[in-house]
């Protein structure tokens, strides 16, 4: 439930059928649904379980200052230098 400038509002409910998809099934999305979440072809979702609720939650596209906020000295790797190959990997 949503509050609503202090009211309590429910939002309105869309029932969607799962189909077989492949070994899978799928669930479809409706455009307005998803363009309330902001999702697109291509997005990324965060799928789990919460007290038996399925919730499918966006995530969000990192820019590259996000991304390198992350970077610390601990995930940092060292300079990797051409050289001669070490393994069987082909060149």
């Amino acid at each position: 439930m949503t509050i609503l400038h202090g009211i309590p509002f429910v939002e309105p409910r869309v029932i969607v059928t799962i189909s077989k998809w492949g070994n899978s099934l799928g669930l479809r999305i409706p455009r307005g649904l998803a363009e309330d979440a902001r999702l697109g072809e291509g997005s990324s979702v965060d799928m789990r379980i919460e007290e038996g609720r399925l919730v499918i939650e966006p995530i969000a596209d990192d820019t590259l200052e996000q991304l390198l906020d992350r970077v610390t000295d601990h995930n940092l790797h060292r300079e990797a230098l051409p050289g001669t190959p070490v393994g069987r990997e082909a060149l």
